[in-house]
This record gives C-alpha cells, sequence and structure tokens, in this order.
C-alpha cells in the first residue's frame, strides 16, 4: 500500500511538471477559439473534422518525442544566451519556437499547400504560440532553458524551469481552462486590440524580456512560497491571456484577413 501512494503521488508531480503544457495551452487555445471570427472558426473546424482548436493544443508535446516529428523538438523554444540582446541572438539551423511559427503561417497563407499539410501547421501553430509566450521558452542555452536552476518550491527539490511549467501557476489558481478563460477574458474591444498588436518577433521579445526578469529574480537556491507566487502569478496570467489573443489575430489574419488590421506584418 506504501509502495501504490507513492507511486500516486510520484505520477503527480510527473503531471504537474506538464501543467503550463496541457491546461496553460488548453487555456490559451481557448481563449483563442472566443475570438475568431465566423469565418476563421469554419476554416479551423473543417481542418480538424470539427475538433476545437483545444483539442489539439498540447499535441505538439506528444508528438515532438516521436521518431516522425522528432524534427519539431528545437520548435517550441528560442534559446538565447546570456547578455545577448534579441536582434542578436544566434539562429538554430535546427529552427526555433520563432521561425518554425512562420514557417506554419506561410504553410497556411498558401492556397498552394495541400489540406494535409495545412493541417499538420495548424495543430503545431496552436502549440508554439502557447510556447512562445512562456517565458522560460525564451531562456538561456547554458542551463537549458533553466532546467539546471536548482531551487526549492514549498520545501521541494524543484528547478526554475519546472516551477515556471506549472507550479506557480497551479499554485496561483487551481482553476479548469475554461475558468482561466473565463477569469481573464474580460478586456474592452479596445484593450484586446493593444494587446494582439505587433508581430511574432515583438512578441517573442516581451517574453524574453520577463525571462530576464526571471533569471534576476529567482537565482540558483532561491526557496520559492507565498510571496513569489504572489508576486509572479499576474505574470502568467498576462501571458496567457496575450498568447490566447494573439494566436486568434494570426488564426483571423490567415482565414479571413479581411478582419484583421495589419494581417501581412505578422
Amino acid at each position: 500500500m506504501k509502495k501504490f501512494f507513492t507511486f500516486i503521488g510520484a505520477s503527480m508531480c510527473a503531471l504537474a511538471a506538464f501543467a503550463w503544457g496541457q491546461k496553460g495551452h488548453d487555456a490559451t487555445a481557448y481563449i483563442a477559439e472566443q475570438h475568431l471570427t465566423e469565418a476563421t472558426a469554419d476554416s479551423v473546424a473543417a481542418l480538424f473534422d470539427g475538433n476545437s482548436i483545444v483539442y489539439w493544443a498540447n499535441w505538439l508535446d506528444n508528438a515532438s518525442h516521436t521518431p516522425e516529428y522528432a524534427y519539431s523538438k528545437t520548435w517550441h523554444y528560442k534559446n538565447i544566451a546570456e547578455g545577448v540582446e534579441y536582434e542578436n541572438a544566434e539562429i538554430n539551423p535546427a529552427g526555433d519556437v520563432v521561425t518554425a511559427s512562420r514557417e506554419q503561417i506561410g504553410i497556411l497563407s498558401n492556397p498552394q499547400a495541400s489540406r494535409e499539410d495545412k493541417v499538420l501547421a495548424l495543430k503545431i501553430l496552436v502549440h508554439l504560440i502557447g510556447d512562445m509566450h512562456q517565458p522560460m521558452h525564451m531562456a538561456r542555452p547554458d542551463d537549458r532553458g533553466g532546467n539546471s536552476v536548482k531551487l526549492q518550491f514549498f520545501g521541494r527539490d524543484a528547478n526554475l524551469h519546472g516551477i515556471w511549467d506549472g507550479s506557480i501557476m497551479n499554485s496561483g489558481h487551481m482553476w479548469s481552462y475554461t475558468e482561466w478563460q473565463q477569469q481573464l477574458d474580460r478586456l474592452n474591444p479596445e484593450a484586446e486590440a493593444q494587446t494582439a498588436a505587433g508581430n511574432i518577433d515583438d512578441w517573442a521579445k516581451e517574453t524574453f524580456l520577463i525571462s530576464n526578469s526571471i533569471y534576476e529574480y529567482f537565482p540558483a537556491g532561491t526557496k520559492v512560497s507565498y510571496d513569489e507566487v504572489a508576486t509572479w502569478t499576474p505574470v502568467i496570467e498576462q501571458q496567457i491571456l496575450r498568447g490566447g489573443l494573439r494566436l486568434a489575430r494570426v488564426l483571423n489574419a490567415i482565414f479571413d484577413p479581411e478582419s484583421t488590421d495589419n494581417a501581412a506584418e505578422l
């Protein structure tokens, strides 16, 4: 019996490590879904055989670990060395979250692309826009995006990437992904437009700057507790809302370009 409970506890910790990848991505996709135009929603439904973007929001996290899609492993992040400006960051020849996002937008915008290619591109893009807004996906290569920065989270051993994947998020709010949308998605139209403005590089650089602030706040050995959760939960709220509204803008620009200003500037 003791071994059983030990296994359950370990399983729950493993699941928690993927909480941004699951609940965070679902919340991002669900926010986006609420802001799709009718034409965009119809196009998405046609490609996904009636399934929503939420259904596929986490698919790439698993797919990247299969031989067929192993090429996408580096697409979830963009590592930038300490002290290097975003504009001067080394380009990964295998691709990163910025270049891969633009590649999927190009496929979806290409009238000559096959339906099969567009379905795959949409699955990937929905996930990547979410990843782009998780600060530790715009982190440093020398510590594997914060995975090697050891600290404690309420007394247990953890790492910087892991607590940003889900620990802080779940400690701040134990909401379902629909509740995250209901609580965060309350901006007026003007504020929505301002939040969704910009392009892929603008959004990635913004996340990169947040990542730098996180490194300053959480040096190795930090003991993370209630104060840290209270301080950084609003940033997670902000990033999920940004990701959702921006994903909606991208999809509307692709599938219903007349509905979106400056659609070509993504």
